[in-house]
């Protein structure tokens, strides 16, 4: 009887022991933020009603916090409102996106010692020179379970990160499932393994195949909205779009040192409620900025696609140089719409943030034409160039859609376009870093930024209207 008591005892030990080890984990995730400080007062709020629930609650980012507000990128020491707002908020981590390299190498070095919270990326290998902070994972330690988190950032066809190669100068970049593999240890020393990544939705989904051993891939780059999290070869990834609309919130109960369940939810920022009042204090004096907010011109109708703004950016970039043609990469051209009425600098500075300089170069219609093709493959499939000064009819494979078969020109006039004829091309300076196309003329810059252009154009113009503008159309070859 005695033996009995004790078998029972030990059992009802053991079961409440393993009760006892069940345990869940709060993760608060946002992607793509690009600046969007208008909406950390209401991020802010939502974590302070989360953190009233779960006080250990991690908060990461996926990175691309940078880029696409001038209150942010232009500010005297360029991103600190993010940075500064980040700190408020109190994020534990970030990885690193690719337009955290729009800032250059000093820049990126800055942002990373003001910030209070390490960025984590294991394929970037910076030369010690650019003082570069950042560490290759990160472990937290939240009652008693163990939580890796290593980071990952997009590597592009050119060997760096998408922005401009200048800015990824002596900085050694790894491709990302090579890299993650030395890290499989992760898997037998923690609970929870975690992969913040900054390399788009499809890439995250084929990411999954090569590491099983991860629990969740919280995501970025693709600005793709998923419905909560999805599973993908037993490894959860999360990702919501651009701008800081939606954040995910996922719950992870570990029992016995594994994850026996996963459950990722989105909730909305935009049009939230509340406010953090400490938050958006500091947004108010961060945006007490007049310049940004002078009016340019008239908008008369909505632009309401890449290719009417991309049109209309080109335009400028033609008109104020005096160039014959002129063309941006897709990539370039930062949103698709923007609503009738005032265009302001803030406006401008958002379509263009990059800093990019203005580049004339004589090129001959031939190279022109081969020019547009090499970067429509390198600007992270974005697609076809948008132009000014030629009309474009981009002809695909019909046995494989993804290859360019032929461009044909024409003049806006319905004129010929000579191939053989030399003309004076302009574009920015990220979109001639990366034309791998041969050609005799490497350009010269004009020492003018895209975006100072653009502003100069629409001064010029006062009213502008480019409802259904469009110069690039598409067909597929008939062989």
């Amino acid at each position: 009887m005695k033996k009995l008591i004790l078998t029972i005892a030990a059992v009802l030990m053991l079961s409440s022991a393993a009760f006892a080890e069940k345990k869940e984990i709060r993760i608060l995730s946002v992607n793509d933020i690009h600046a969007k400080i208008e909406n950390m007062p209401q991020l802010a709020a939502i974590v302070d009603s989360l953190r009233a629930l779960y006080p250990d609650m991690l908060i990461m980012s996926a990175g691309d916090n940078r880029t696409g507000e001038p209150l942010n990128d232009l500010y005297e020491v360029p991103t600190y409102p993010m940075v500064a707002l980040m700190n408020q908020i109190g994020f534990d981590c970030s990885t690193l996106g690719n337009h955290e390299f729009d800032g250059g190498q000093t820049g990126l070095a800055t942002v990373t010692h003001l910030s209070n919270f390490p960025y984590v990326c294991c394929n970037i290998h910076p030369d010690p020179k650019w003082g570069i902070n950042t560490i290759p994972y990160k472990v937290f330690v939240i009652d008693d379970v163990r939580v890796a988190v290593v980071g990952v950032v997009q590597v592009g066809k050119q060997g760096h990160p998408d922005s401009h190669p200048d800015n990824c100068t002596d900085i050694l970049f790894t491709p990302v499932e090579e890299t993650l593999q030395e890290y499989k240890w992760l898997r037998d020393e923690n609970d929870v393994v975690i992969i913040l990544s900054h390399i788009g939705y499809d890439d995250d989904v084929e990411l999954s195949q090569y590491v099983p051993w991860a629990d969740i891939i919280i995501g970025g780059h693709s600005h793709t909205q998923l419905d909560g999290g999805e599973v993908h070869n037993g490894v959860m990834i999360t990702q919501v779009t651009n701008r800081l609309d939606n954040v995910t919130f996922v719950t992870l109960t570990v029992q016995d040192g594994k994850v026996t369940d996963r459950k990722a939810e989105n909730i909305k920022v935009e049009g939230y409620p509340k406010k953090n009042t400490a938050v958006a204090e500091l947004l108010r004096f961060f945006s007490d900025n007049p310049a940004f907010k002078r009016v340019l011109a008239t908008l008369s109708a909505p632009m309401t696609s890449y290719e009417e703004l991309g049109c209309m950016m080109t335009d400028a970039w033609r008109v104020e140089t005096g160039s014959d043609i002129a063309f941006t990469n897709t990539g370039g051209v930062r949103y698709d719409y923007l609503p009738a009425g005032p265009f302001t600098v803030s406006d401008v500075l958002r379509l263009d943030p990059f800093g990019n300089d203005t580049v004339q170069m004589e090129l001959t219609g031939q190279e022109f034409k081969d020019m547009l093709i090499a970067i429509t493959y390198a600007d992270n499939d974005y697609g076809f160039p948008k132009v000014s000064g030629v009309n474009c009819e981009v002809i695909f494979d019909k046995k494989d859609p993804s290859k360019i078969k032929d461009v044909k020109f024409t003049l806006p006039d319905g004129g010929k376009f000579d191939l053989k004829k030399t003309y004076k091309v302009v574009t920015n300076s990220y979109a001639a870093a990366i034309a791998s196309s041969p050609h005799k003329d490497q350009g010269r810059a004009l020492n003018r930024t895209t975006a100072a252009l653009i502003q100069e154009y629409l001064e010029h113009q006062g009213t502008i209207d480019y409802t259904g503008v469009c110069r690039v159309k598409q067909s597929v070859s008939a062989k």
